[in-house]
């Protein structure tokens, strides 16, 4: 009787190797789904704001670029825009327009 409870009890103690890997697929999913959501999701929808942004450009926006210049839109081209600022004229790359504090609509109705 002895014997036969020692091979019970050993036949319980070993675990499933399945199981091991099982868990590691699961919380890599989890990891994967957190990394999702949490970085690559917000990012993309940050560039696609941005991207919207800089298609609604026009002249007359008061912008600000993301050097900290603030100035308003007097020309466009294609990948350029063409800002008055004070007494100078400069002209950054559209990718650098951060936001726009005011709409030419806004300031021709003032």
């Amino acid at each position: 009787m002895a014997a036969h409870n020692l091979i019970w009890m050993a036949q319980q103690t070993v675990p499933d190797p399945r199981a091991g890997t099982l868990q590691l697929v699961g919380m890599l999913l989890i990891m994967g789904f957190m990394f999702y959501f949490a970085i690559w999701r917000p990012q993309q929808k940050k560039a696609k704001d941005h991207a919207a942004l800089l298609k609604s450009l026009k002249p007359g926006d008061k912008v600000v670029t993301s050097s900290g210049i603030c100035g308003v839109i007097v020309g466009l081209r294609d990948k350029t825009v063409s800002l008055r600022s004070a007494d100078a004229k400069l002209e950054v790359l559209k990718s650098a327009v951060s936001d726009i504090t005011e709409r030419a609509e806004s300031a021709q109705q003032s």
